[in-house]
């Protein structure tokens, strides 16, 4: 699946800061119609090392009231949530989701099908049995009425390392490498083969992947905002009130999963 993806989509600066604003202009007023409809929006947020995720988030929410934004950035489980089920630290956040209409979680449940599996953090039948209680977990939620957005971060492992030498070499970067940046790239093909499993098996008609191609931030920041947008149309009955798909190299592709 991850083989069909188009690497090499650009997008020209002035036409970045043109759907740049558009986009985060209509997810502004889409938050506020989440707020009044009384609705809440999750969007999760994977995908490999050095990939822009951070980047994404804060052009997501640039322009939102940050009274009505959260964002979890998930690590290890640590103390009390060591204790439960996998799932239970993410329920605890999202019910009831504290007065937030947008919930953003930087890294996700999927770590169960990811580093845990990768790094055998996760015992076999646990992970392989991960796949149905993450999709009748996501179903809960938008049996609820939760809006789910789920966003894959996709780079080449040539783009990859030339971020990851760029950080070496800019000290105020150089924090965000650790040794584990560096070996979890050295498992890359056993991560790549999980990714492509993970998409296959979890990509349902209420919880859609959307894969974005990342080697290009200016177009990767563009289509998240996009695909948030078309999303929040659709569920919120709402027109789009403008055109803001890129048009950069082959944008017609939609590039979901």
């Amino acid at each position: 699946m991850l083989s069909t993806i188009d690497l090499n989509r650009k997008l020209p600066p002035d036409e970045y800061k043109k759907r740049l604003k558009h986009g985060q202009v209509r997810l502004r007023e889409h938050a506020r119609q989440l707020y009044l409809q009384k609705r809440s929006l999750i969007i999760v947020v994977e995908g490999w090392d050095a990939a822009g995720k951070g980047g994404v988030i804060r052009r997501l929410t640039e322009m939102m009231d940050p009274r009505g934004f959260k964002v979890y950035s998930i690590g290890p489980p640590e103390g009390e949530d060591r204790t439960h089920h996998y799932l239970w630290r993410f329920w605890r956040r999202l019910l009831p989701p504290e007065d937030k209409q947008v919930l953003i979680f930087d890294r996700s449940w999927y770590g169960r099908v990811l580093v845990e599996r990768v790094e055998g953090f996760a015992k076999l039948d646990e992970w392989k049995r991960a796949y149905r209680e993450i999709n009748e977990f996501e179903r809960q939620l938008t049996n609820h009425g939760m809006l789910l957005a789920k966003l894959w971060f996709e780079i080449s492992a040539e783009e990859q390392l030339r971020r990851f030498q760029a950080r070496e070499e800019t000290p105020h970067k150089r924090w965000k490498l650790t040794e584990e940046d560096w070996r979890n790239r050295g498992k890359w093909q056993d991560y790549e083969e999980a990714v492509a499993e993970m998409l296959l098996k979890t990509s349902t008609a209420t919880a859609r992947w959307t894969v974005v191609e990342g080697n290009d931030k200016l177009w990767e920041r563009v289509k998240s905002l996009q695909t948030v947008n078309e999303l929040l149309d659709s569920a919120l009955d709402r027109a789009p009130d403008g055109p803001d798909q890129p048009s950069g190299k082959n944008s017609k592709k939609k590039g979901r999963s």
